[in-house]
């Protein structure tokens, strides 16, 4: 005898069916089938040459280490930050990225931040983030241990040798963007800041040596602020424009301290001053007015304030500011067409969204010639 097989019986058995199918979604399958999950990562390499996966497009990120923020607000993802350490809640003199963006200060902390600090993985979990940039971790074990304990991807990035123009920079600001699904933001930095770099040098790059002024900045920061004897070889402002700085005789990039006698033999046509030390500087003068007014650039009034751009690593739009009003100070003719204020301005609206060259210069003096003698 045939069996009839009722609807309810009918109805049951695909629900049933529905269920399974259902609970079979984002599980492991046997076999190393991928999962739904698995299917929405990426595989990508980071700036320490890690391999790892990553869901795209992330949509809630956290940064740690100097600079890693910076970098994801460039790639236009400040909207997508969940947490922030606590370096960045402080007082944001310094750091254009803080002052565009000042509602970051009210996220949750993840941890005290700082070059010489550990990560929080407790504070940065409270966060719940998807994706975690890190910049300058001491090393691939930091980093592995920080995405063991917390579970979540670490992408480490990179500026390279903190100069103004970097592969690293570029590659990190284009995997930022691949990370959080803004590429087309990230590869319209990358043009800007080349198209800067190619500007800077096409202005200046067929200037005879002989012909170039001896240059010289000092009061650079350093693990803090310091006065005229601090400064550097390799300068990223100078070098972007083929200025003649007397530093590079030192043989070596990077920030170093002079004596008083290797200045006053170098004896440079101008001198820029970094405002963050100028303070420290003008006491000097004070003390010791003499040294100072056996520098030619003192006698002739060669001397200029600038901006700091070092703070929490580089501030990359503060630094290409400087390089064009180093340009304009050093290389008058080659840069008449350019308003250092209105460039810096510029360059802060195209990479942060907003004009902050006003409260720059209102908290450091901007681009201006000093009196060292009137300046106090």
């Amino acid at each position: 005898m045939e069996r009839k097989i009722s609807k309810g019986a009918v109805l049951t058995a695909l629900i049933l069916a529905l269920l399974v199918l259902i609970s079979g979604c984002g599980t492991n399958m046997p076999g190393g089938k991928s999962t739904e999950a698995e299917k929405e990562k990426i595989v990508i390499t980071d700036m320490a040459g890690r391999e790892l996966k990553v869901p795209v497009p992330a949509n809630k990120v956290v940064a740690i280490g100097p600079g890693a923020l910076r970098l994801v607000i460039y790639a236009g993802g400040a909207g997508k930050v969940v947490g922030v350490e606590n370096i960045e809640k402080r007082q944001p003199t310094g750091r254009p990225y803080i002052l565009a963006y000042p509602e970051l200060k009210e996220l949750p902390s993840i941890g005290e931040g700082g070059p010489n600090s550990a990560p929080d993985a407790e504070a940065i979990l409270s966060a719940n983030p998807d994706v975690i940039f890190a910049a300058n971790l001491s090393d691939k074990a930091q980093v592995e241990e920080l995405q063991q304990k917390t579970g979540i991807p670490v992408v480490v990035l990179s500026y390279g040798n903190l100069t103004v123009f970097s592969e690293e920079l570029y590659k990190s600001i284009e995997l930022v963007g691949k990370v959080i699904g803004t590429e087309k933001r990230a590869q319209e930095v990358i043009e800007f800041l080349k198209d800067c770099q190619k500007d800077l040098n096409e202005r200046t790059r067929d200037i005879p040596e002989e012909e170039k002024p001896k240059v010289y900045v000092g009061a650079l920061g350093m693990r803090g602020a310091h006065g005229i004897e601090s400064t550097q070889a390799g300068y990223p402002p100078f070098e972007a424009i083929n200025a003649k700085n007397v530093a590079n005789e030192i043989g070596k990039t990077g920030s170093v301290m002079i004596d008083r006698e290797k200045l006053l033999s170098w004896d440079p046509d101008i001198i820029f001053i970094d405002e963050g030390g100028l303070k420290l500087v003008l006491e000097d003068y004070e003390k010791n007015p003499a040294f100072y007014h056996s520098l030619k650039a003192v006698k002739t009034g060669e001397i200029y304030g600038q901006i700091p751009f070092n703070y929490y690593a580089t501030n990359v739009d503060t630094a290409l500011a400087n390089a064009y009003y180093a340009g304009k100070v050093i290389f008058p003719e080659r840069f008449k067409d350019v308003d250092p204020a209105q460039k810096a301005d510029e360059i802060y609206r195209f990479l942060l969204g907003k004009p902050l060259y006003e409260k720059m210069a209102a908290d450091y003096g901007g681009y201006k010639k000093l009196d060292l003698a009137k300046s106090k």
